[in-house]
């Protein structure tokens, strides 16, 4: 017999969508600049109440506008410079995926309730498969197409909220099933007609306070280090004009004043050196004198062009030695640092595509820098989202992470603080201090339990000096990898299929 409490919040097509439209805003206030941690799963749970009792055409439309009205504000800061056709195309791109997992999702809400009847399997089996597909659609648009957007993710919105302990134990991955399942259970507990209000709000309650008392995962110092990173407030940026050099001697102004201070290593942002000091002698003879000033190596972003191909790089110079090591960026982005399939896009929006005159090479090297006590994991703006890599780093023995990025594009929109919130989830998960630097901000050194250690104003010249703790910790969540990912997603696609081969069978 099937279960009548489906119904009972069913609404009609046009309130749906308008609902959908709502919660996409709402889910957006989540995360920051706002940053109104909780309104992610309220926003979470808006939606999946839009699609309630909704078929599997209406519930793709439902699934679209909640993802466009998400994507269009979340990614505004696109704008600026580019105009609406980036904006727009990216922002429609990832509201289809959202429609077809928001689609998939309607059909475990409809068939779930009659294909699990029992209390445990309405409260328990449907909010895990509504999870589990949530994760996996997040999985998929993180990675594919051309590597994946992995930016908008729901555990993003939780980077200052009381449960952004669990990304240590559960992952990112692990940390937006988690959202997403409170979101469900609250929905289905308001769907079950037979349990008393006080059983709903105890059951409810009981949720949120078993993921509130997980502990963080205690996080053991292996020792030291005095980082000194600069930011130059250079504007940096792909439409910037600017003489060549004027980069490289904005941060060298910025870094003169800490002469004499005793630091174990420098640390400059992405793209610090607009001028490449592996090919051009008066770089090179900066990076010495700062080097041999500070009496520290230096980390410091710059464009390398090697057998014919262009990289995005940071170097580990040494005075006297130059470039002992260096990194390049394994996640260029799409349509920004590469264009992809030129020839297909260019022309529907010519003037655009052109304006990435040169396409960067995807790298190939460790993403670890061995300096002596000092193994720095190494991320180059976009790095910082890639789950991938950030594994790679702790499989590389780095006990701190360095994410230079360049957000000069940005202005002052909210694209630098929600990358910022991904480095802080990052600390917590990998276990390690991340020092976030940038050529305009937001700039911070975050430690391993998420706390801002010290940050620099945006668009203003500075530094931070600090001594941070070094990690050879493994969390839970490095120790599992992604496997967490695939375990839930799987989960949410078993679950998915049985329900739609249910609804077959009723049919």
């Amino acid at each position: 017999m099937t279960h009548p409490g489906p119904w009972r919040l069913n609404m009609p097509l046009w309130a749906s969508v308008l609902l959908a439209a709502g919660a996409g805003a709402i889910l957006d206030g989540g995360f920051p600049d706002r940053g109104w941690w909780v309104l992610g799963p309220v926003g979470v749970a808006l939606m999946l109440l839009a699609l309630v009792g909704r078929g599997t055409w209406t519930g793709l439309l439902v699934g679209w506008v909640a993802g466009l009205s998400f994507w269009l504000i979340h990614i505004s800061w696109l704008t600026l410079y580019l105009g609406p056709v980036p904006w727009l195309a990216l922002a429609v791109l990832e509201s289809l995926f959202f429609a077809v997992g928001m689609c998939l999702v309607g059909v475990v809400l409809r068939v779930g309730p009659a294909l699990w009847p029992t209390p445990l399997g309405r409260l328990g089996m449907v909010p895990v498969v509504v999870a589990g597909l949530w994760t996996a659609r997040e999985a998929i648009s993180a990675v594919w197409p051309y590597g994946g957007f992995a930016w908008g993710r729901v555990a993003i919105s939780q980077s200052e909220s009381p449960f952004n302990s669990l990304v240590a134990w559960a992952g990112m991955s692990g940390l937006s099933f988690l959202m997403v399942w409170l979101a469900a259970l609250c929905l289905q507990l308001l769907r079950e007609p037979e349990l008393a209000a006080f059983t709903r709000t105890a059951i409810g309650v009981a949720a949120v306070a078993a993921l509130l008392v997980v502990p963080a995962w205690p996080t053991l110092s292996s020792g030291t280090a005095r980082i000194a990173a600069v930011q130059g407030a250079s504007d940096a940026g792909l439409f910037a004009q600017y003489s060549p050099g004027q980069i490289l001697n904005d941060h060298t102004s910025a870094t003169l004043p800490l002469i004499g201070e005793d630091v174990d290593l420098v640390v400059w942002p992405e793209n610090a050196s607009d001028i490449d000091p592996t090919r051009f002698p008066q770089a090179a003879t900066v990076l010495d004198y700062i080097s041999e000033a500070m009496k520290a190596p230096v980390v410091a972003g710059t464009i390398t062009a090697r057998g014919g191909s262009f990289y995005n790089t940071s170097l580990l110079w040494e005075a006297g030695k130059g470039a002992v090591d260096w990194y390049d960026k394994v996640h260029p982005v799409p349509f920004a640092e590469y264009m992809p399939d030129r020839a297909f896009w260019r022309p529907f929006a010519p003037q655009l595509i052109d304006l990435i005159a040169r396409d960067y090479s995807i790298g190939t090297r460790s993403n670890v820098f061995d300096i002596g006590a000092i193994q720095a994991g190494i991320a180059i703006c976009f790095d910082i989202a890639d789950d991938q890599l950030v594994k790679e780093m702790v499989d590389g023995h780095a006990n701190i992470v360095l994410a230079q990025t360049n957000n000069a594009d940005f202005g002052h929109t909210d694209e630098s603080v929600q990358q910022l919130a991904i480095a802080r989830l990052r600390a917590i998960e990998a276990g390690r201090t991340v020092v976030n630097i940038s050529t305009v901000g937001s700039s911070a050194i975050i430690t391993p339990d998420g706390e801002t250690l010290d940050d620099l104003p945006t668009w203003v010249p500075g530094a931070m000096v600090q001594t941070v703790p070094l990690s050879d910790t493994v969390t839970p969540a490095m120790a599992v990898g992604r496997g967490l990912e695939w375990l839930v997603s799987g989960l949410g696609l078993a679950g998915f299929l049985l329900c739609a081969f249910s609804a077959r069978r009723m049919r």
